[in-house]
């Protein structure tokens, strides 16, 4: 499996995606990845000094802001399923599930390459959704703020190894974003939306969860029985644990959300679900 790479062509490659140097990319984010850390703890103090600020202020509409802001994210995840969504079907019909588990060519050929790079720095843009949450003065939940940071530090933790599993993390986080993000866009809006859309969003997420553990048992399966995987140890107890937790806080999310009685909850803005009522 070493020596296999895809063998998927794209009908049409955009100026920008044959242009990308993917190998200077790989060997910057090596380097630094260790950023996303500080991305990280700047964060925290951004988000929580904003509370303490904005607890005897008015909260501010920014709507239009947003909508914007998550119509530039949606946008942004329609194109990045749309990269990648066809290059994972065609490993899964041609190579079967292993070979898109554990062999990293999507990591380093176009366009596929751009796009992984792309989502790795998408993850400290989407930091900014919770800055309307504090403005707004809706409700900060502990998986809105510990989701983005968790993400953030694998995703740039995983690029310096080329995990193999991240076709699959990449490519379903892509997809869901790109309903989750059009969803906050279309509220952002005041469009009236029915309410089994945001279950189907919560469960999408939560699916999310499942396939990513069904990905990590099965390469750990894999590399015990000595077959190439390009995925460490390390990393694969990282990711099971985020996935775990994740898997935790979802569902306790959908429980407290859709299956309870006498609770009023919504979707906010956010990578990640907020129990406040959007103003």
């Amino acid at each position: 499996m070493t020596d296999q790479v895809s063998d998927f062509n794209y009908t049409l490659y955009l100026p920008f995606e044959k242009n990308f140097d993917q190998e200077t990319f790989w060997l910057w984010i090596t380097k630094n990845w260790y950023l996303s850390l500080w991305f990280s703890l700047a964060y925290v103090i951004v988000i929580f000094s904003g509370k303490r600020y904005m607890k005897h202020r008015p909260a501010a509409n920014l709507r239009t802001e947003l909508a914007i802001w998550s119509g530039i994210l949606a946008i942004f995840s329609i194109l990045g399923a749309i990269r990648t969504v066809p290059e994972l079907l065609y490993v899964l019909k041609n190579y079967g599930w292993d070979f898109s588990i554990c062999n990293s060519s999507y990591a380093y050929y176009q366009p596929t390459a751009l796009w992984t790079s792309l989502f790795a720095l998408s993850k400290v843009y989407e930091l900014g959704d919770t800055i309307f949450i504090v403005l707004r003065k809706q409700n900060l939940i502990f998986l809105h703020w510990y989701h983005h940071i968790t993400v953030l530090i694998y995703s740039w933790y995983s690029a310096t190894e080329q995990a193999a599993a991240g076709r699959w993390f990449m490519t379903i986080n892509y997809t869901v974003h790109a309903f989750m993000y059009s969803y906050y866009t279309l509220k952002a809006m005041r469009f009236s939306i029915p309410k089994w859309v945001s279950v189907a969003i919560t469960s999408l997420q939560i699916a999310q969860m499942v396939v990513g553990l069904s990905v990590n048992i099965r390469v750990y399966y894999l590399k015990n029985r000595n077959q190439y995987c390009q995925q460490t140890y390390d990393n694969l107890v990282w990711s099971s644990l985020m996935y775990l937790s994740y898997l935790f806080l979802f569902l306790s999310f959908f429980i407290n959300a859709y299956l309870k009685t006498g609770k009023k909850i919504s979707h906010s803005n956010g990578n990640g679900l907020n129990k406040a009522k959007q103003k």
